[in-house]
């Protein structure tokens, strides 16, 4: 078992450290709201500290799971961050989705520090961070990964080392392109289906059972169907992960015109209201 801080307590977070509670790790955890951290150690027990360098302080392993490469400079960097309060030989896991560049600056000054750095964003949203079956995208070194992931493991069900620094955020941008196309192609089957009067139910749990099945079909479907969008990750959130992508494309010289049009769409859900609706109120802009 280790010493184990996490920074960072929101919808992901949260359920996270608290799986690290049930594996026997001791934590200590740090969230921007006091409230939050007070909240989950009133649940889970551990200790709750007013300053990122404070959790990091004598621990074995850092993990952060924050907004975005801004919020993560803030928790890591400076006199109150992390990397102020890491030992050497600690390693910190970064779970944000964030730029493969700001990983690859945050190794480097792990590295001077004396201290390791992963790269680990996850995918799997909110469920999977309750249920603890995240999938979990590694960049960063061999033996740095090897230590990590017996305390990853606590919230994932796949884990994986990618390459060096930048390559667990350079997955999750892959990740973020793949699930684009298909949630908007999925919107378009369904409004088709409902144009064409045909049953959607049956037409899903046909179509289903063959290559056109995926995950976004499996589990969002119905309640597209029904109109209903509360039940997973957040439209803002996704045009945060899609301008990453689109911004390392134009560094990398990859052409994303699919991409590039479903977060059009996004900025029209948005122009509706739906800035806090789920992905696959792609259909909802369809329906206007």
């Amino acid at each position: 078992m280790a010493k184990v801080a996490f920074i960072g307590l929101g919808v992901m977070g949260f359920p996270m450290a608290g799986h690290l509670v049930a594996k026997g790790h001791e934590v200590t955890v740090y969230n921007r709201t006091a409230g939050k951290a007070q909240g989950w150690t009133a649940k889970y027990g551990g200790r709750a500290v007013a300053t990122p360098r404070a959790a990091a302080e004598g621990q074995d392993f850092v993990m952060a799971c924050v907004g975005n490469d801004d919020d993560l400079r803030a928790v890591t960097v400076g006199a109150d961050g992390a990397f102020a309060g890491m030992k050497a030989g600690a390693i910190f896991v970064d779970h944000t989705t964030a730029s493969a560049a700001v990983a690859r600056e945050l190794d480097a000054a792990a590295g001077k520090a004396g201290f390791q750095f992963i790269d680990a964003p996850v995918s799997g949203g909110q469920a999977g961070a309750e249920n603890g079956v995240l999938t979990v995208m590694c960049g960063g070194a061999d033996d740095a990964f090897k230590r990590a992931e017996p305390v990853i493991a606590a919230y994932a069900r796949m884990c994986r080392l990618l390459g060096p620094a930048g390559s667990g955020q350079l997955t999750k941008m892959v990740n973020q392109i793949c699930i684009a196309g298909l949630v908007e192609g999925l919107s378009e089957g369904i409004h088709f289906a409902k144009k064409a009067g045909l049953d959607v139910g049956a037409v899903i749990e046909t179509i289903s059972k063959g290559a056109a099945q995926s995950w976004q079909m499996e589990n969002r479907y119905k309640t597209m169907d029904d109109g209903k969008y509360d039940f997973g990750f957040a439209v803002e959130w996704m045009r945060k992960d899609l301008s990453i992508c689109l911004a390392e494309a134009r560094r990398n010289g990859a052409s994303l015109p699919v991409t590039a049009l479903v977060d059009n769409f996004y900025a029209e859900v948005e122009k509706m209201g739906g800035r806090r609706w789920d992905t696959s109120s792609l259909l909802a802009r369809l329906q206007r």
